[in-house]
């Protein structure tokens, strides 16, 4: 296996419901989605997929809500940026489940749920370092 990720795909209950509030965060679907899917593409080559929980445990082989969380991170470039995600994806019917804040390892960040309920971490990390392509590197 090579070390890449190529898309993320998320269950959700309602797709229509989903690709709205991603899309007011300001991602934009990709040509292929439908009403059965939702695709954003991202940087660096990777996608964001909204796929119904029912299709995707179907398509997986897996019963519908098996274990597996997962914590998406998506860094940003000031405190201010963590700031506004947070807000935005509050008004946009996201939960904020921890308030923006410096934790004890240098790195200031919040985290929402999606109405879906994914975990979602929007970090400012001063440690990283950001290539011209928005690629966030660990030297």
């Amino acid at each position: 296996m090579e070390p890449r990720l190529s898309f993320v795909t998320l269950a959700v209950a309602d797709v229509g419901r989903a690709r709205a509030f991603y899309e007011g965060l300001g991602l934009v679907a990709a040509r292929p989605s439908n009403p059965s899917v939702a695709f954003f593409q991202l940087s660096q080559g990777l996608v964001l997929a909204l796929f119904g929980a029912q299709d995707l445990a179907q398509d997986a082989g897996r019963p519908v809500g098996a274990p597996g969380a997962v914590a998406l991170a998506h860094n940003v470039r000031s405190e201010a940026e963590v700031l506004a995600l947070l807000e935005q994806a509050a008004a946009l019917g996201g939960q904020v489940t921890r308030p923006a804040g410096w934790a004890p390892w240098g790195v200031f960040r919040g985290y929402f749920a999606d109405p879906d309920g994914h975990a979602w971490e929007i970090a400012y990390n001063p440690q990283v370092r950001w290539d011209e392509d928005g690629g966030v590197w660990l030297d």
